[in-house]
């Protein structure tokens, strides 16, 4: 499943929501938000954004056991998304450690919620890297995953493998999907992204194009275009590696930023 809806946190809105307590929204704010957006909005994926902010690392735990009826219906990690927005080290040095914590949590919230659905289903399997500027960034997100945080677990501790002490870690990798921010990140957005995919065999590959930072940095009509100019690299590189590419649009609800409102969705689909 391919989601075709994403929620994302603190959007530039006048009103606090009815559910928050305080202008800031606190972690335990943020999980009532990710159940309102999936039981009530019906959108089929939440940002969980480590970027820049402290959130709750056992929201998996929090959502399956809060919300088990809706869960029990629902599979998150098949019908719904939870996809965590996570630091980039290039960018944000006093977070760059925060980005090895989130990965390591993925497993851990795996185990969670295969008790809860007597199943191996990884309720987190990929991650957005905002301001992506290279395919090098991207490839060690990809590799520290699949190398140092699951890799460890074969490793021997005293007279025992960690995975037996521990148990396994799992999934065994994550998809990692680029945020493009940049007037330069996004034009080049297809060639970063034919330099990640070579030599791997992902049955598809999901970016991000960003359009609320570039409305506002480079105005409206650019962001458009810029977006329009990557979307159409993007499906070349569709065709000629012949792997699924699944774009992400992100849009702001503030005139400045795109003005994507439930009033304005048409116009916006039109532009």
């Amino acid at each position: 499943m391919i989601p075709k809806t994403m929620s994302t946190q603190h959007p530039d809105n006048v009103y606090i929501p009815f559910f928050a307590r305080e202008p800031q929204l606190s972690g335990e704010d943020e999980i009532i938000e990710a159940f309102y957006a999936f039981s009530v909005l019906g959108i089929e994926e939440q940002m969980w954004d480590f970027e820049g902010k402290e959130v709750d690392e056992f929201v998996v735990k929090k959502l399956l056991e809060r919300y088990t009826h809706f869960f029990r219906k629902h599979k998150l990690g098949e019908d719904f998304r939870l996809t965590p927005r996570v630091p980039n080290p290039s960018v944000e040095k006093a977070e760059a450690k925060l980005l090895i914590e989130t990965l390591e949590s993925i497993s851990r919230s795996a185990d969670y919620s295969k008790i809860f659905y007597e199943e191996e289903i990884a309720p987190i399997f990929e991650v957005i890297l905002p301001m992506t500027t290279s395919a090098n960034e991207i490839n060690r997100v990809y590799e520290l995953y699949k190398r140092y945080i699951v890799g460890k677990q074969y490793k021997r501790v005293y007279d025992i493998k960690l995975y037996e002490w521990i148990g396994e870690f799992f999934p065994e990798e994550i998809n990692v999907i680029p945020l493009f921010e940049t007037k330069e990140a996004i034009l080049n957005s297809a060639e970063l992204l034919r330099e990640y995919l070579q030599g791997k065999d992902f049955e598809y590959q999901r970016v991000f194009l960003a359009r609320s930072d570039p409305a506002m940095n480079y105005g409206l009509l650019s962001a458009v275009i810029y977006d329009k100019y990557a979307l159409f690299k993007l499906q070349e590189l569709e065709e000629e590696e012949n792997v699924s590419i699944y774009p992400i649009i992100g849009v702001g609800s503030a005139p400045f930023r795109g003005h994507l409102v439930p009033e304005n969705v048409e116009n916006v689909l039109e532009v």
